[in-house]
């Protein structure tokens, strides 16, 4: 996919992210913490970075989008605007891992460690061969594993770029990974009764 423009965002922690490349070569990034609004703030922050690029939505090739484990809602966020975004430009979207994204390009053995919400992290270890699933504890309760890593490229990067790798093999439509259930649960109360 030689200058092909890819596009990589995450919402999935306290943040809006989105980098875009053109190739290999990073032509555009931009990261802002905020606890909230970043569903009224991706689709801004995205048009910003194409303006800057000189590009334009149908100038896009590939989206590449975290799918978490993090914030619920953060992560249900960017999965939809990716989905969205795909069906609309007739362009693949391939989801990425937030802890995939921030091991990318580290030299293995290595374990990357996302703070998370009331004093938990999730943490997920790379070997040579294939990486464990994501997982969930306390930071004072991590089992033994191999160095936790630095990321090199931020979060919105390295999944651009994991995007651009994938691109062209079998991929699965982007969904969310979920360490736990859902705070809120649907009503055991019967529905009302609709009238023909």
């Amino acid at each position: 996919m030689p200058d092909a423009l890819t596009l990589g965002f995450d919402t999935s922690a306290a943040h809006c992210a989105a980098a875009l490349l053109s190739g290999d070569r990073l032509i555009a990034a931009q990261q802002e913490e905020m606890a909230k609004g970043q569903a009224e703030r991706l689709m801004p922050l995205i048009e910003e970075l194409l303006d800057r690029a000189g590009c334009g939505w149908r100038d896009l090739s590939l989206i590449g989008v975290g799918t978490g484990p993090g914030n619920f809602t953060g992560i249900r966020i960017s999965v939809s605007a990716a989905r969205g975004l795909a069906l609309s430009l007739a362009i693949p979207a391939i989801g990425v891992g937030a802890a995939e994204a921030l091991a990318h390009g580290l030299a293995r053995p290595c374990r990357i460690v996302i703070p998370g919400r009331r004093d938990l992290v999730i943490w997920q270890d790379f070997d040579a061969s294939r990486p464990t699933t994501p997982q969930q504890s306390p930071q004072d309760a991590l089992p033994p594993g191999p160095p936790v890593a630095a990321p090199i490229f931020p979060i919105a990067e390295g999944i651009a770029r994991l995007a651009r790798a994938r691109a062209g093999t079998e991929q699965p439509r982007p969904a969310p990974i979920y360490l736990r259930p859902a705070d809120a649960a649907p009503t055991r109360e019967r529905g009302p009764v609709i009238l023909p």
